[in-house]
């Protein structure tokens, strides 16, 4: 009777068994599954990075140095918005005719670059429209935003003058040094999503930065787009 005792329970220890790792291959997980169901998965594990968007915006331009910037945005795939000045547009026409055929966003700046607030209404839709017929010659398209110079501007000037602001709010104040790393350092340390950066592709400093802001915000994860892109969303 003990031997038959035995034998059920040896018999029964080993159903157990199987029942156990039947079961453990009906519910078991692979590494991933797990990983999804803890929330403990990696970023490397087949989860893409969100890209970020930045805009990156010139003006002042066109100038000698705009053609050489050209070639490295159009090496790096990147589409940027410049804001031209009037009379510069008139010297340089190729150059506009260059930026809208690669896609490039193409803004107001003026046609002498002077503050807008401190002109009477007349002087200033001249100021505006004229440049903005200068660009329409070359293009066959209007602009739709403006930079005003200095960043004056008012709300009510929408209306009066048919053209939207685009601001920035990233400054490196590139102007005012020929110090490419203190430049570049001044942008890649406060960008983030959404940002606005402000350059002057009159400046042979300021392109070379802009070359090296690239490829820096670039393996962050950055995408440049164009500042129209930032303003509808």
């Amino acid at each position: 009777m003990s031997a038959i005792r035995g034998k059920l329970g040896a018999l029964c220890m080993f159903l157990y068994l199987v029942c156990l790792t039947g079961m453990a291959g009906l519910t078991g997980l692979s590494d991933k599954e797990t990983a999804v169901e803890t929330g403990e998965f990696s970023e490397t594990e087949g989860q893409e990075e969100e890209h970020r968007k930045i805009a990156l915006t010139f003006d002042d331009g066109p100038s000698i140095y705009t053609e050489g910037l050209l070639d490295g945005l159009k090496e790096r795939k990147v589409k940027a918005t410049f804001f031209l000045i009037g009379r510069s547009v008139e010297e340089y026409p190729e150059v506009v005719r260059r930026m809208d055929e690669e896609g490039h966003l193409i803004g107001n700046h003026t046609y002498h670059h002077v503050r807008i607030k401190g002109l009477p209404r007349e002087e200033a839709r001249e100021e505006i429209e004229k440049t903005d017929q200068a660009i329409y010659e070359i293009t066959g398209k209007h602009t739709a935003y403006i930079r005003p110079p200095f960043g004056e501007w008012e709300e009510n000037m929408e209306l009066d003058y048919e053209v939207l602001p685009a601001m920035w709010t990233i400054d490196p104040l590139d102007w005012t040094t020929e110090n490419i790393d203190e430049i570049v350092d001044q942008v890649v340390t406060k960008a983030g999503e959404n940002d606005i950066i402000l350059l002057h592709d009159c400046y042979e400093s300021s392109v070379e930065a802009a070359f090296r802001i690239i490829d820096i915000l670039g393996e962050e994860g950055f995408d440049f787009v164009r500042v129209d892109e930032l303003l509808i969303e």
